[in-house]
């Protein structure tokens, strides 16, 4: 049966580096899912990281939101089933979006909370720019949706690892001395409040810091996000075909019925049944 794959809208360019994994990723799960030579439907609008990272430091949000919606309607106009944020601390203006299109959008918090869950693990480690990490449209959502007990380091390590992000990770600088900088976070926060998992809350990190670095759990959130986006893509896709496919059937079996009815008596009530119990089947396809 044809594939009918809804179209993903990504808005991407915070940093560029993790909007090329996003599209990278989209393509690689759909085609994993679906094997052959399928590839994901997606459109993407990317904005100048330097005007973003200008509002974030002078804490404009309003001014990231009119961006990030701009963006959005324009996926919307241009024939996306739903929006992905290629980021994590610009889901702080994510209600700005959900208010202005009438698109799906799916939050990276809640596709990472729902992944958390799954594992059954309670206390996490989250790791992100300071924002992400002290301010509560991130951790709010983890706790009230999914019952999580989030730790964020001491403000120096928060220091520390906002510095890596926006001077090193933003700008395509991957290096050792950073990897093993947090790394050394993740395990004396481990060590001292013992959280079962850490939880990489910006969409760079986990291109320093793999799962081998580590003894615990490690959730990368842009990788989850994109996956349940993919797998929405496909489940809609294939509902609506399904739909589809349905409706040509019920109208082709009531033809067929109207053809043949002259053959049966209508007194013939077992007939009759038959009939009624395959219209019932073909409706609930």
């Amino acid at each position: 049966m044809q594939q009918d794959i809804k179209t993903i809208g990504l808005i991407g360019g915070m940093g560029w580096e993790s909007s090329k994994i996003y599209y990278e990723r989209a393509n690689r799960r759909v085609n994993e899912l679906l094997g052959g030579s399928h590839s994901a439907k997606l459109i993407m609008v990317s904005v100048d990281f330097a005007e973003i990272e200008a509002l974030t430091f002078a804490n404009k949000w309003d001014g990231i939101a009119n961006i990030v919606v701009t963006s959005a309607k324009q996926l919307e106009r241009a024939g996306a089933d739903m929006i992905v944020l290629c980021t994590n601390l610009i889901h702080i203006v994510s209600d700005a979006i959900t208010a202005q299109v009438t698109i799906p959008f799916l939050h990276i918090a809640m596709a990472t909370g729902k992944a958390v869950q799954e594992q059954k693990l309670k206390k996490l480690l989250l790791l992100g720019t300071k924002h992400t990490m002290e301010k509560d449209f991130y951790t709010k959502t983890l706790r009230d949706h999914y019952g999580l007990d989030i730790v964020i380091p001491d403000e120096m390590q928060r220091n520390q690892i906002h510095d890596i992000i926006y001077k090193e990770l933003m700008r395509g600088s991957f290096t050792n001395s950073s990897k093993r900088q947090i790394v050394e976070i993740i395990h004396r926060e481990q060590a001292k409040k013992g959280m079962e998992g850490v939880i990489l809350a910006c969409t760079e990190l986990p291109m320093l810091i793999k799962k081998e670095d580590l003894d615990i759990p490690m959730f990368d959130t842009s990788n989850i996000h994109i996956n349940q986006a993919v797998d929405e893509a496909i489940k809609n896709g294939n509902d609506g075909q399904l739909t589809k496919n349905s409706s040509i059937l019920e109208t082709l079996f009531s033809k067929y019925v109207k053809g043949m009815s002259g053959l049966f008596s209508t007194n013939d009530n077992d007939t009759i049944d038959v009939i009624d119990a395959i219209g019932k089947m073909i409706h609930k396809l």
